[in-house]
């Protein structure tokens, strides 16, 4: 048996959470199975990896010509991207699919090849209305080549029971279609660390607590939130935002502003705005304090799993699946966020929900003893829930019936 894994994100380029999910989840299936995986690339042919039972490809573009509007170009690109990998003959027995980007891509390859299609929802577009800052009209096509792929897909494997949840409310879909299989971690990479190489090369000072964030700059991840809260802080503890890639240049004008506002009226205050190396993020969250996650919509919240297997403390916004991963009282601490309906915009209360969050790390900042017993119970939950094995080995079952049927 042999699985398409299509994706956007895949070594070395990876911005979030879905793209560590491939990353892991194609090495840990392909122990299994043979395994390929077409993905973005900058050169119109780029191999990425060609191992036994793995392999990878990277697609280019060529997107020069272009003269539609500079929000679209990213659309047209992915759609491109699905044709060309298609047109290059597939010979998986199914293929399995990973954001929007590659929706057009998956149902031209079930209708063309004649192969079951697998889902992976690691987002809902319709809980993103923010995205129309970034893609302008394109956000109704992402949001209609979703709700197709979703729809026609013989298995939706969604990331946490309230994402699935989520596709049974928003889309036509049965329930026995829809599987919930976590996002996982690799217990050996994420643990903690005692080097601090990283730490001094940020202007971090290892010798005083810290509370970090990890994350990209978007509405969905709630940073400005966190930001705001820092005002509320109590004093004696440095803030470290590691935080880059901003969805538009509105946002990331925003979080200048902020974070310079905050700069100003408190020392400590630490931007790492660039996308940092694995090695310095086992380190960021090995040493941290506390992990804050403010986000306003998350599937699942995998960062927050990376903090808790370094044995971090975490706060994070009781949205999503974040409820499944972090155990409020026992591994952190959820703080509520109240919203409108169902729609993820803003939270209803912003200042209320930024002074919760520093009321919270406020809380574990000041005990030590309580923020380790977190941290050592978070580990504990990690290796016993989200191994990347036990993830692959579910996904791994959910194929065979699929083709066997």
């Amino acid at each position: 048996m042999k699985t398409l894994l299509l994706t956007n994100e895949y070594p070395p380029t990876i911005y979030g959470g879905a793209g560590v999910h491939v990353d892991y989840l194609s090495r840990e299936l392909a122990k299994l199975m043979e395994v390929e995986v077409r993905c973005y690339g900058s050169a119109m042919r780029e191999p990425r990896l060609d191992l036994a039972s793995l392999k990878a490809t990277g697609f280019g573009l060529e997107s020069s010509g272009y003269t539609a509007p500079k929000q679209l170009h990213s659309v047209f690109g992915a759609l491109q991207r699905c044709l060309d990998w298609n047109t290059e003959a597939v010979d998986a027995d199914l293929v399995h699919l990973h954001t929007w980007y590659t929706h057009l891509g998956g149902i031209v390859a079930k209708l063309n090849y004649g192969i079951p299609l697998v889902l992976t929802v690691h987002s809902l577009e319709p809980l993103r209305p923010w995205k129309r800052e970034q893609l302008g009209g394109g956000y109704d096509f992402s949001c209609w080549v979703e709700k197709t792929a979703i729809e026609m897909a013989d298995a939706v494997i969604a990331v946490s029971s309230e994402t699935r949840r989520d596709v049974l409310r928003l889309f036509n879909v049965s329930e026995e279609k829809v599987h919930v299989i976590y996002n996982g971690i690799d217990l050996q990479e994420y643990q903690p660390v005692k080097t601090t190489e990283a730490l001094r090369r940020h202007g971090i000072d290892p010798s005083v607590p810290y509370v970090l964030f990890v994350g990209r700059i978007t509405r969905q991840k709630g940073i400005i939130h966190l930001v705001n809260a820092i005002r509320h802080f109590d004093p004696g503890f440095q803030v470290v935002l590691c935080a880059g890639a901003p969805d538009t240049p509105q946002i990331a004008a925003e979080m200048k502003a902020a974070v310079e506002a905050v700069q100003e009226q408190r020392a400590g205050v630490i931007w790492i705005e660039t996308m940092v190396d694995k090695a310095s993020v086992y380190e960021l969250y090995s040493h941290a304090a506390v992990f804050c996650c403010p986000s306003i919509y998350e599937p699942f919240g995998i960062i927050n799993l990376e903090a808790m297997a370094c044995e971090t403390a975490v706060v994070a916004s009781a949205v999503g699946g974040i409820k499944e991963v972090v155990v409020d009282g026992g591994t952190g601490f959820l703080v509520p966020l109240e919203q409108m309906d169902q729609s993820p915009f803003e939270p209803l209360n912003p200042e209320r929900f930024s002074a919760d969050l520093a009321l919270r790390v406020n809380q574990l900042m000041g005990d030590k003893e309580l923020r380790c017993a977190m941290g050592r119970a978070g580990r504990q939950r990690a290796v016993e829930k989200f191994s990347w094995g036990a993830i692959a080995r579910q996904t791994h079952e959910l194929y065979k019936a699929l083709v066997s049927r």
